[in-house]
């Protein structure tokens, strides 16, 4: 009896398993963009304003962590598992690497504001920075979440 199998269909099997945690994944809820850049700018104005109210601050930011380790629990039963950053397919791995910079960079432009320009500004560029940076990264992901599947079929 004749097999179509080639010995590099278990090897392509076992890459498509190791990828299926970054490309088979529920959709990211829509709320998930404003809740993510609303808790940057909550941590902006926590930060921002420690030598005015250093209790008040150790308060607030201890609650915006523990509402950040809360989300992280529910977004990994969501998701069913959390990647992570070993055996990352190369097309999301392009992605994950533009995130890391342009994460980077928005932390650069809030500092900035907020030391040149105040509290209020740096929260507002928290807000509209992690708002946008995520929209924009989802995209990109979902991009080469479909490449690398693509290229997997």
């Amino acid at each position: 009896m004749e097999s179509d199998r080639t010995p590099r269909d278990p090897l392509a099997a076992a890459e498509r398993a190791g990828a299926a945690p970054y490309v088979d994944y529920p959709p990211t809820p829509w709320w998930y963009f404003p809740a993510a850049g609303a808790w940057a700018a909550s941590m902006v104005v926590a930060i921002g304003q420690a030598g005015e109210r250093p209790g008040l601050t150790v308060g607030l930011v201890l609650v915006l962590v523990a509402a950040e380790v809360a989300f992280i629990g529910w977004y990994r039963r969501y998701r069913g598992t959390m990647p992570s950053f070993s055996g990352v397919p190369a097309e999301v791995a392009r992605a994950m690497g533009g995130f890391a910079v342009g994460a980077v960079v928005v932390v650069a432009v809030v500092v900035a504001a907020t030391v040149w320009a105040g509290v209020l500004a740096g929260a507002a560029l928290a807000f509209v920075g992690v708002t946008a940076g995520l929209v924009a990264y989802e995209r990109r992901y979902e991009a080469a979440a479909r490449a690398t599947r693509e290229r997997l079929a």
